[in-house]
């Protein structure tokens, strides 16, 4: 959900210059040669999943659809071509009535893929759909890479809540970002105010070691919090010495206190001396909440420990190691000619190496076994067997130019879940190994 969502007023900037100069000077080439207007079909997908990744999460669809309804060449962008000198009079005029008329499909947010998934195809002109490349790559590419990390660490928390506070880690908008893809992986909330305003997410936060610094005692830092934001707060114990915050803590706040953060030291061993303490103090309801640099491994190696909730920045906003997705966005088809009516054909790159594509404009269903678990990702051009017609992954997200799957970020977050719940157990390994699905082209 964004601001408009809310009825709040929201001044959406053109996403045009979002882009990679190679795609304007293509179009200026095309429209010269009178190739611009074949017919063509672009297609995202990737070759392989990052290293130990079982599978991975399609987020960002819905940033996605707002920056192609924003794609537009106001005055201000064309002046900047223009006094650049980027492209030529004709180019700058056609860009001027701009705006995307094609269709695009994809899998829809929060659903899982696989090496060679056709998460997204992008139909129209060449000239359109060419436009287009960079800013939907660089949104699905960071977006997912989030929300698989999220996602494998949802699994290792087990059902423990997962706090995302990862802004100070990153760029300030790629933060928002990861918060929005962190929340649909699974975590519950986010430390990012814009975050929350823009996408309606759950916020929390308290207070940082400064504010312990701040005053002259670790007790008046304490006594300052609760008297500000009630027993319920959450206080951080690992400025001084734990056991003696704990104990202090217990003291200002009672035993109704709700929470106490651990930010440093060997958790597991503090989480169980802290648990203990706490339930000796009488605050048997207080919760543990661990933070310090956490990834997916160092939660589930936290799985037996009575820690609460986790908070995750660094590792999060990152990828855990794995910072892109590696999509692409690949021309698989295209027409002969200008005639609206001319038959499209396949085209692939065929290089060398490991980059070459298969042409065609694609299906992608997912085949599953008797018990309702899904055993493959077949992908396809032409006919779709009857057998897999009900197994459809991609849906239409824009007809015509007009976006026709805008949804909240709940719809997808319920999404993911059940999509990675009809997966084979082996898809919540953290151990290495290859994608849970085979990919099977027909």
């Amino acid at each position: 959900m964004n601001t408009a969502d809310l009825g709040l007023p929201v001044e959406v900037p053109s996403t045009a210059l979002f882009t990679d100069q190679y795609e304007l000077t293509m179009l200026q080439a095309a429209l010269r040669s009178g190739t611009a207007e074949r017919a063509s079909v672009f297609e995202v997908f990737t070759r392989r999943l990052p290293e130990a990744r079982r599978y991975g999460v399609v987020a960002g669809t819905g940033r996605v659809l707002d920056a192609v309804e924003n794609f537009r060449f106001d005055a201000t962008v064309l002046e900047f071509l223009r006094d650049r000198g980027i492209l030529d009079g004709p180019t700058l005029e056609w860009l001027a009535d701009f705006r995307f008329r094609g269709d695009i499909w994809g899998y829809p947010e929060g659903e899982v893929y696989f090496p060679g998934s056709p998460v997204m195809r992008v139909e129209g002109t060449f000239a359109e759909a060419v436009l287009l490349e960079t800013v939907i790559l660089s949104i699905l590419n960071h977006d997912s890479a989030v929300a698989a990390a999220a996602s494998r660490m949802a699994v290792a928390a087990g059902g423990r809540p997962l706090i995302e506070m990862g802004a100070r880690r990153t760029h300030e908008l790629a933060a928002v970002a990861a918060s929005r893809a962190a929340y649909l992986g699974g975590f519950t909330t986010t430390s990012d105010l814009a975050a929350g305003f823009r996408y309606n997410i759950p916020t929390a936060g308290t207070s940082a070691h400064s504010f312990t610094l701040l005053h002259d005692s670790e007790r008046g830092a304490f006594t300052a919090q609760v008297d500000s934001l009630g027993s319920g707060t959450t206080l951080l114990v690992d400025t001084y010495d734990v056991a003696e915050a704990v104990r202090t803590a217990v003291e200002v706040a009672g035993t109704g206190l709700g929470a106490v953060r651990i930010d440093s030291g060997d958790l597991l061993l503090l989480a169980h001396r802290v648990r203990q303490q706490l339930d000796e103090l009488g605050a048997k309801q207080t919760r543990i909440v661990v933070t310090s640099d956490l990834d997916e491994y160092a939660i589930a190696s936290l799985a037996a420990a009575p820690v609460d909730a986790y908070g995750v920045g660094t590792q999060l906003v990152t990828g855990s190691g794995h910072p892109t997705a590696s999509m692409v966005y690949k021309l698989v088809a295209r027409a002969d000619g200008t005639d609206p009516s001319a038959p499209l054909r396949p085209v692939a790159k065929r290089s060398a190496g490991a980059k070459s594509s298969r042409g065609g404009a694609k299906w992608a269903a997912r085949r599953r076994d008797a018990d309702g678990v899904a055993e493959a990702e077949v992908v396809g051009t032409g006919e779709v067997p009857a057998g897999l017609r009900d197994h459809l992954l991609q849906v239409p997200l824009v007809r015509g130019g007009e976006v026709v799957a805008r949804e909240p970020l709940e719809a997808a977050r319920e999404r993911h879940i059940a999509a990675r719940a009809g997966l084979p157990m082996s898809a919540t390994q953290l151990s290495r190994g290859e994608p849970v699905l085979p990919t099977e082209y027909v």
